[in-house]
C-alpha cells in the first residue's frame, strides 16, 4: 500500500528497476473492493495513446519511402536503431515537445503523402483510360464525339460475338456498326463502335448492356492517337512529380525518423505508466498494489518503494504456491544456451517448480543432429558457414549471434561423427582422389576399436550405438522425473511412477542378455534377482496406472526403437551423397571432352550436395527435435507455465543520459 501522493513517483521507479509483475487486483482478487474501490487510469493516459497514434501515423508514411536494406540483404546486415540521448523528465515537460515537433512536421508529412494519392490515383485513371482508347487507335473519330448530343448517340465497347450483335442491329434502320477485329483464337474480340439516331436510344442501350464491354471515357478530346500522346505526356509528369513529392518525404525521413521513433517511445514509456493505475484498488488515501517479484529481489523492491514513497508505505511479502496462487517462471539460462531457450519455448514453458530441461535439450539435440546428419563434408559447411555467421554477422544481429554459436557446435559434431563413420560428402575421396570407392578414409585401431565405422558396411554397429544413446537419453528423463518429483515432495509418484521403469529396465535387461543375447550368464542369484526386479516393477506399474500400466511397457519399448532413426538419417545422407557421386562420375564419363566433362562434374556435384545438406539437414533438426519433445519430455516435462514478465523500461531509440 502507497499513499496516493507518492503513486507516480513510486510506479516511475519500479518501471525504472523493472523487478516486479504487477498483478490486475480486480480480476485476480475482486473480493478486495469489499474494502477498496477500483483504481482508474491516470486522465493523461488518453493524450499519451492519441500522440502515439499521431506519431505512429507519420513513422509509417517516412517508413515507406526511407532506402533500406532489402532482401537478404536486410537479414545480413540489419538497420542498426539510431538512438536519442534525452534526459530523465515528467509529461508535463514531454508534452510541449511532442506539441512542437508535431507542429513542424505533421502537416506537411500529411500534405505530401495526401497529394502523393491523389497523383497515384489520377494514374490509375489514366493507366485505365489508355487501355481503352489503344482499341480505338484505328479508328478515326474525335472522342469528343462519344457524349450524346441532341440527335446522335455513339457508343464504343469491345465484344466477343459480332455476329449476334450485328443480327440484333440489322432490324434497326437509323443505326450504323463499325468495328475491329482484335486477337486471335479463343483472345478474338471486336472493338465496335455504334452511331444511333436519339430516337433508337432504349433500343441501342438495351444491346449494349446485353452485348456489349462499353467504354467509359469522358472529358477527353481529339484522336484516339492524339488523346494517347497527350495521356503518356501527362502520365510522365505525374511520375516526376510524385517522385520529386516522395524525395520531399525521403530528406524528411532523413532528417525526423530516428527523432520520431524516439519521442514514440518515449511516448509509450509514459503511456504505461499512466495506464498502470487501473490494475490496482485505492481507498481514500492509499493505493493498493500487488504483484511477483523474484525471491532474490525482495529487499531492493522495498527499498525502491521505500525511497519512492519517502517511507509511507505498507509492505507484505509470501512465498507463492502452484495452487492456486499460479505464480510466473523465471528461468536463469546462460548466454550461450539463449537458443536452447528458443527451441524449448516452442513447444511449452516449464511450470513454476519443474525442471528447466533447456540445457539438457541442447547437448543431445545437438548430439543427435550430428549423428543424422553425419558426413564430415557437410559438417565442415555447416561449421565454416556459422563461424563466418557469428564473427562476422553478428554485429549487426543478436539472432544471427545466436543460431551462429548453435550451427558451429552441430557443424563441429557432425564433422566429428562423420570422420568417425568415414563420410566425407559420401565417397567423395576414395572415388575421385584415391580412385576406389571401397578404400576408407584412414585406417587405426584404438583399444580394440577398428576406426572408421563404415555406416553403410556396418549399418548394425550404428544401430546399437544409437539405441545405447536412446537407453541413456530416456533414462536421463526418468532420472529427472525423479529428482522433480524428490524435490516437490512426491514420494509416491517417484516410486510407481518413475523407480518402476528403473526396476523393469535392470531386471528385463539382465534377463533379455542372458536368454536372448547369450551376452552373459546369469547365476541363480543373479536370476532370482532379476525377476523380482521385474515383478515389482510391473506391480508398481499397476498401482501407478492399473492396467494401462501393462501397455505403457510396450510404449516404453516403442519410444527406445525411436532412436533407430539416429541409424535410418545417417544412413540416408550416406546413400543420397554416394549416388550423386555415383552421377557426377557417370556424367564426367559421357562428356567426351574430360576438361568440359570435369568442370561439369564439378558444377554437378556441388550444385547435388548443398540440395542434399539442406534437405538433410531438416531432417536431421526436426527429428532430433522431435526426439527431444516426444521420447525425452514425455518422462518428466508438461510445461504449460508462463514466463516472468516485469514491469521495466525497455528503450530501444533512446538512452538516458548521465548527469
Amino acid at each position: 500500500m502507497v499513499h496516493q501522493d507518492y503513486i507516480e513517483k513510486t510506479i516511475k521507479s519500479l518501471h525504472n528497476e523493472g523487478i516486479i509483475e504487477f498483478i490486475d487486483i480486480i480480476k485476480e482478487y475482486p473480493s478486495l473492493l469489499e474494502e477498496t474501490e477500483k483504481a482508474e487510469m491516470h486522465k493523461e493516459a488518453s493524450m499519451c495513446a492519441n500522440y502515439e497514434l499521431r506519431i505512429t501515423r507519420l513513422i509509417d508514411i517516412l517508413r515507406r519511402t526511407r532506402k533500406t536494406p532489402k532482401g537478404i540483404k536486410s537479414i545480413l546486415q540489419p538497420e542498426i536503431p539510431e538512438k536519442k540521448f534525452i534526459k530523465e523528465h515528467s509529461f508535463n515537460e514531454l508534452y510541449p515537445r511532442i506539441e512542437r515537433t508535431l507542429n513542424e512536421i505533421e502537416k506537411n508529412i500529411l500534405n505530401y503523402e495526401e497529394h502523393i494519392k491523389i497523383l497515384e490515383e489520377e494514374t490509375e485513371k489514366i493507366i485505365h483510360d489508355n487501355q481503352q482508347i489503344s482499341f480505338l487507335i484505328d479508328f478515326n473519330l474525335d472522342l469528343s464525339y462519344l457524349n450524346e448530343s441532341r440527335n446522335i448517340i455513339i457508343k464504343v465497347g469491345i465484344t466477343s460475338d459480332l455476329q449476334t450483335l450485328k443480327e440484333e442491329i440489322k432490324p434497326l434502320d437509323l443505326v450504323e456498326l463499325y468495328s475491329k477485329q482484335f486477337g486471335s483464337g479463343k483472345k478474338k474480340g471486336w472493338t465496335i463502335a455504334l452511331v444511333s439516331h436519339i430516337s433508337e436510344k432504349e433500343k441501342i442501350e438495351k444491346i449494349c448492356r446485353e452485348k456489349i464491354s462499353l467504354f467509359d471515357i469522358k472529358s477527353l478530346s481529339g484522336s484516339p492517337k492524339e488523346v494517347l500522346a497527350t495521356l503518356t505526356d501527362k502520365k510522365d509528369k505525374i511520375k516526376k512529380e510524385k517522385k520529386e513529392t516522395i524525395l520531399k518525404l525521403q530528406t524528411y525521413a532523413e532528417n525526423h525518423f530516428h527523432e520520431l521513433l524516439a519521442l514514440r517511445e518515449e511516448v509509450q514509456l509514459e503511456q504505461a505508466r499512466k495506464e498502470l493505475p487501473k490494475n490496482f484498488t485505492k481507498t481514500n488515501t492509499t493505493y493498493v498494489i500487488k504483484g511477483w517479484v523474484l525471491e532474490k529481489d525482495e529487499t531492493k523492491l522495498k527499498s525502491v518503494i521505500s525511497t519512492a514513497s519517502d517511507d509511507h508505505f505498507v509492505f507484505s511479502s509470501e512465498a507463492p504456491s502452484t495452487n492456486p496462487d499460479n505464480p510466473p517462471i523465471y528461468l536463469d539460462t546462460p548466454r550461450w544456451a539463449k537458443t536452447f531457450r528458443t527451441l524449448l519455448e516452442l513447444f511449452a514453458t516449464p511450470k513454476y517448480n519443474e525442471i528447466d530441461p533447456a540445457i539438457f535439450m541442447g547437448i543431445f539435440l545437438i548430439l543427435f543432429f550430428g549423428i543424422m546428419l553425419g558426413d564430415a563434408g557437410y559438417g565442415l559447411m555447416i561449421l565454416f558457414l556459422s563461424i563466418i555467421g557469428f564473427f562476422a554477422l553478428s554485429k549487426h544481429s543478436q539472432m544471427i549471434k545466436d543460431w551462429s554459436f548453435l550451427g558451429i557446435w552441430l557443424g563441429l559434431v557432425t564433422t566429428i561423427v562423420g570422420f568417425l563413420t568415414n563420410g566425407f560428402f559420401g565417397d567423395l575421396i576414395p572415388r575421385f582422389i584415391y580412385g576406389n570407392p571401397n578404400q576408407l578414409l584412414y585406417s587405426f585401431t584404438i583399444g580394440g576399436i577398428h576406426l572408421p565405422i563404415d555406416s553403410l558396411r556396418n549399418p548394425l554397429v550404428i544401430l546399437i550405438i544409437a539405441l545405447l544413446f536412446g537407453l541413456i537419453h530416456l533414462n536421463l528423463g526418468i532420472i529427472l522425473a525423479m529428482y522433480q518429483s524428490l524435490k516437490n515432495k512426491k514420494y509416491k509418484l517417484l516410486i510407481k511412477a518413475h523407480f518402476s521403469w528403473i526396476l523393469l529396465q535392470i531386471g528385463g535387461g539382465m534377463l533379455i542378455g542372458d536368454l536372448l543375447l547369450h551376452i552373459w550368464t546369469l547365476g541363480i542369484i543373479e536370476f532370482y534377482i532379476s525377476v523380482i526386479f521385474i515383478i515389482c516393477g510391473l506391480i508398481l506399474r499397476f498401482l501407478d496406472a492399473g492396467p494401462l500400466g501393462f501397455f505403457q511397457i510396450t510404449g516404453f519399448v516403442g519410444d527406445w526403437l525411436s532412436y533407430a532413426r539416429l541409424l535410418a538419417l545417417g544412413l540416408a545422407t550416406t546413400g543420397m551423397a554416394l549416388a550423386f557421386n555415383i552421377v557426377g562420375e557417370l556424367f564426367s564419363n559421357i562428356v567426351p571432352i574430360q576438361i568440359i566433362g570435369a568442370i561439369l562434374m564439378i558444377v554437378l556435384l556441388i550444385i547435388l550436395h548443398t540440395i542434399n545438406l539442406g534437405l538433410q539437414a531438416l531432417g536431421a533438426g526436426v527429428h532430433s527435435l522431435r526426439l527431444q519433445y516426444v521420447e525425452f519430455f514425455n518422462r518428466f516435462y508438461e510445461g504449460g507455465g508462463r514466463k516472468f514478465s516485469p514491469f521495466m523500461v525497455k528503450r530501444k531509440y533512446t538512452q538516458v543520459e548521465i548527469e
